[in-house]
């Protein structure tokens, strides 16, 4: 059974989607307001909030809980991320670009504009591009992206189903102690209001392969999709990734402060191409400080 794609209700504007707040129930006026301030209530007011069918809400408009709604959001202040996203493929269905450090994949929280994700929109005018899957925003390399919503869901199946082979390359320091190659496995979760992920007791959900490839640098082969996997894994060796601001320790970095790249590279991603059937590898031209760039 195809499951039917869900249409916002107001288009894309310069790039950016409008955002959905799913509720809490109750007087919507009265829950945005209270969740994002006076600015939310006001767009109630001027008629520019809508219900997932189109409906305008007034100020006295009612919604049970989990019920969305549609709005604009104000796009905040950016510092711009001054580096460039090369493109290494583009056809009717995929874009495939290399994605510098420091540019976030899609919008979320204080990064809108400054997200490969729109800044692609824009500059392609391509306004239903859509990411297959992420990298952090720290993490360069390799991404891909869907240009045709109605095949958005066949290539991030395959990310979800573990079907692409995805290789990273990392600088760490060095510990003769350690073994290589080897395998990581470990239980890792991430809550929301904490900005490192971490490894708890329990049966494992991430595995990733680690080789040492000479002088500091890692290949690194993740057989799994955690969030911070690899930085998280690479830590637990007393290995932290170097220009890792997280791990082991947070570390406060201005948004302005481009001096330190997280050596970590998304270096090539391979799969069967779930529309043609052909065999894909893509792979980034970027190289990690004093890395080979056929390291990999």
């Amino acid at each position: 059974m195809t499951r039917r794609r869900r249409v916002a209700p107001l288009p894309d504007r310069d790039g950016v989607s409008a955002a959905r707040v799913r509720l809490h129930g109750g007087c919507v006026y009265d829950e945005l307001t209270r969740r994002f301030g006076g600015e939310a209530g006001a767009k109630v007011l001027s008629g520019e909030v809508l219900s997932s069918d189109g409906t305008v809400i007034a100020a006295d408009t009612v919604l049970p809980e989990g019920e969305v709604v549609y709005l604009y959001r104000e796009l905040p202040d950016e510092v711009e991320v001054p580096f460039d996203l090369p493109v290494l493929h583009r056809d009717a269905d995929i874009l495939v670009v290399d994605k510098p450090h420091f540019l976030a994949t899609m919008p979320r929280g204080s990064h809108v504009v400054q997200t490969a994700l729109v800044r692609l929109r824009r500059e392609l005018d391509l306004p239903e591009l859509s990411p297959a899957h992420r990298l952090d925003r720290l993490t360069a390399g390799v991404l891909l992206f869907t240009v045709r919503p109605e095949i958005r869901g066949v290539y991030q199946t395959l990310f979800a189903r573990g079907e692409v082979r995805k290789v990273y390359l990392a600088r760490a320091g060095v510990d003769p102690a350690v073994d290589f190659p080897l395998t990581l496995r470990s239980r890792i979760i991430k809550e929301r209001s904490r900005l490192q992920a971490f490894e708890v007791p329990g049966e494992p959900n991430a595995e990733t392969f680690a080789e040492h490839l000479g002088d500091g640098l890692y290949r690194l082969t993740p057989r799994t999709g955690q969030t911070h996997q690899l930085r998280v894994h690479m830590s637990s060796l007393g290995l932290p990734i170097l220009g890792d601001p997280l791990y082991p320790e947070v570390i406060d970095v201005a948004p302005d402060d481009f001096s330190t790249p997280l050596q970590l590279l998304s270096r090539t991603l391979e799969f069967d191409d779930p529309l043609t059937g052909e065999r894909r590898r893509f792979v980034s031209g970027r190289v990690l400080d004093g890395a080979s760039p056929t390291s990999a």
